[in-house]
């Protein structure tokens, strides 16, 4: 399945270094022009979905709606997500790639 190709995409990114989780730090990310990609939990609330929708639309960052909070959680290898940064170009596009939902 597609969305189990890109979670193990995201746990390698985990693994390198890569990633930045949960509201603040993705928030940060993006702010200071890390983020290659945003990933926002499915069951994430609609306020955390518009909050990073509108912040990434505005500053060009593509965004995916992946798995559910405890997936991206998992993934990293931490408790629950709602929202991550993947902060390299190569590996934000090979989940952009591999998953199957892109807003």
């Amino acid at each position: 399945m597609k969305n189990d190709r890109a979670l193990q995409m995201l746990s390698i990114a985990q693994r390198a270094g890569k990633v930045a989780s949960g509201e603040f730090m993705t928030e940060t990310s993006v702010k200071e022009g890390k983020s290659h990609l945003v990933i926002i939990a499915g069951d994430a609330s609609d306020n955390t979905k518009k909050k990073f929708t509108d912040m990434c639309a505005f500053r060009k960052v593509p965004i995916l709606i992946l798995s559910d909070r405890d997936g991206l959680g998992h993934a990293i290898g931490k408790d629950f997500r709602s929202s991550l940064s993947v902060n390299d170009e190569g590996l934000a596009a090979e989940i952009r790639r591999k998953a199957t939902e892109v807003v």
